[in-house]
């Protein structure tokens, strides 16, 4: 349903894939892109289920997998890697009880490492489904997982 909806959108043509795997992929309950959808896709587009799996598997913010609601992806550039994104990475990995490319038993979190959310003036960062966190230490990490915990 979501991808008949979104297909309408957009003309049938090439240049379009990554917004609409992105539609498809923000308005999935589980933040993914199953195979039967992806299937649409490249029937709606006139290509082949290879060439759209090759962007999907290219592009870092695609998933295959279902994860949670809020995804977690946690800059390990080098600036924010020498201001402690490894630090940043274990302390969610401790307050989730996962380690990074796992979601949580609820489904609420998936964590994820990302190599650049070009957010060096505040590194360490992450962004939350979009909205961004600076200069995170383990009391701010905290909160902001506590404040998704209560939007949910």
């Amino acid at each position: 349903m979501i991808t008949d909806r979104t297909l309408a959108k957009y003309p049938p043509k090439a240049e379009y894939l990554l917004l609409i795997l992105h539609e498809i992929q923000n308005n999935h309950p589980q933040n993914y892109l199953p195979e039967e959808e992806l299937r649409k896709v490249a029937e709606y587009l006139n290509t082949t289920l290879a060439a759209v799996y090759g962007v999907v598997g290219y592009y870092t913010m695609f998933s295959i997998k279902p994860r949670g609601k809020y995804i977690i992806r946690v800059c390990r550039s080098p600036m924010c890697h020498a201001l402690g994104a490894n630090d940043v990475i274990q302390a969610i990995e401790e307050e989730l009880e996962i380690k990074a490319g796992q979601t949580t038993q609820d489904r609420l979190f998936t964590l994820e490492p990302a190599e650049c959310l070009g957010l060096c003036a505040g590194a360490p960062a992450m962004m939350v489904n979009g909205e961004v966190h600076e200069n995170l230490d383990r009391a701010k990490i905290r909160a902001v997982l506590l404040d998704y915990r209560r939007r949910s």
